[in-house]
């Protein structure tokens, strides 16, 4: 039986740390590949460090998105970001391309020939988990904990807010009763300030509103144990002061712990790569399993071999909350939805350029945008599972 009282913790960072600067960079090659050819191929790593940025992968697509595209394509997402800072600048930072062409043994497993469909672009697991306990039916930590650092960042590029850096990173502890949250037992969020004289104290003063802003009402009390800026200044921050890569916060990206992660990075790949499109489409499925009444908790785990177009397996865990048998919910999935590779990006709509905004605050709990953004988080499965399970 699950229990009803503990406390759980979750972390976010911001788009300004190091690593989250790789995802973005990485993301924003892939959106630039699919702008021009929605079917092509792109797995590009990014690594940042002191005035230093490198680019590594491989890619299959047109030839005009050559080196000069994503090195200024970089130096683009480092500009909007907010970095201009002498260990860290868009206009002065080198930035080396090693990018080649995708492997032909890999594309041969992916690739469409002779009757076989398109294979899964690496074997592999991916989880998808939705819950109730949050309107956008996520884990409430880290979801707070993403809404803290992106009013905060909001705030930052608006010019309300000038005396904050890039540099950020949030964690809330919630108390749960009952199994729904109720309060913030501590907080811990750093952030990067210009003025070295700021201490812990004024830091807090400036934070304050957006961290009240971002947190529903009562959760802060007087009980509230606050740590912010806990080791005193942070100046020097992003990649100048510690290095960054791609794919290094795939929790942060996901449910901040509260469910299991196959491993697999997003940033960077392809919608070919199950590991983003098959965690996407279990996202979606867990989703609608919850906002369809069928469970409070959902996870689904789906598995793939490379160049196999079926998934290998389709699993489901209500944590004990479902309305009906896990494997009744099972079953419904398989009928609702085709999850090979290219029955997910048909379904969801994955060949576009929408995968830059994913890189920062989260790639789930997010608002469907009109022009296929964040599909995977809508709802409209709700009435055909409806009809298959009853």
């Amino acid at each position: 039986m699950a229990r009803k009282e503990y406390l759980f913790t979750s972390e976010s960072v911001s788009e300004g740390h190091p690593d989250k600067i790789c995802d973005r960079i990485s993301d924003a090659i892939v959106d630039a590949f699919l702008k021009l050819d929605p079917y092509a191929r792109c797995a590009v790593e990014t690594m940042a460090t002191t005035n230093k940025v490198i680019l590594s992968g491989e890619v299959r697509g047109p030839a005009s998105i050559d080196a000069d595209v994503m090195e200024q394509t970089a130096r683009r997402v480092i500009k909007e970001i907010g970095y201009e800072q002498d260990g860290f600048h868009w206009e002065n930072a080198d930035i080396d391309i090693y990018v080649h062409e995708q492997s032909a043994d890999i594309a041969q497993g992916v690739d469409e020939a002779d009757g076989k469909d398109e294979g899964a672009g690496d074997q592999g697991i991916m989880f998808g988990y939705a819950t109730n306990e949050t309107p956008e039916l996520m884990p409430a930590p880290i979801l707070y904990a993403h809404r803290i650092l992106r009013l905060i960042a909001e705030a930052r590029h608006a010019g309300t807010e000038t005396r904050l850096g890039p540099d950020a990173k949030s964690q809330l502890t919630l108390r749960y009763v009952d199994g729904k949250p109720v309060e913030v037992t501590s907080l811990v969020l750093s952030t990067q300030h210009y003025d070295p004289s700021l201490t812990s104290a004024d830091v807090r003063a400036i934070v304050t509103p957006y961290i009240e802003a971002a947190l529903p009402e009562g959760w802060l009390t007087d009980n509230t144990v606050w740590h912010v800026n806990p080791t005193g200044k942070f100046v020097i921050g992003g990649p100048d002061g510690d290095a960054g890569l791609t794919g290094r916060k795939i929790i942060v990206d996901t449910y901040g712990g509260a469910a299991p992660h196959g491993g697999g990075a997003f940033s960077g790949k392809d919608p070919t790569k199950v590991d983003r499109s098959a965690a996407y489409a279990a996202r979606y499925l867990a989703k609608n399993v919850v906002a369809a009444g069928y469970a409070e908790r959902c996870s689904i785990q789906l598995a793939y071999a490379i160049g196999v177009s079926e998934p290998l397996s389709l699993y489901v865990d209500t944590d004990g909350t479902g309305t009906v048998r896990d494997s009744v919910i099972e079953k419904a999935l398989w009928e609702s939805m085709s999850l090979t590779p290219r029955g997910i990006r048909t379904h969801l709509g994955l060949n576009k350029p929408i995968y830059e905004r994913t890189a920062a605050y989260g790639h789930f709990g997010r608002a469907p945008s009109d022009d296929g953004g964040f599909s995977w988080e809508k709802t409209d499965l709700v009435d055909k599972l409806r009809s298959l399970i009853g």
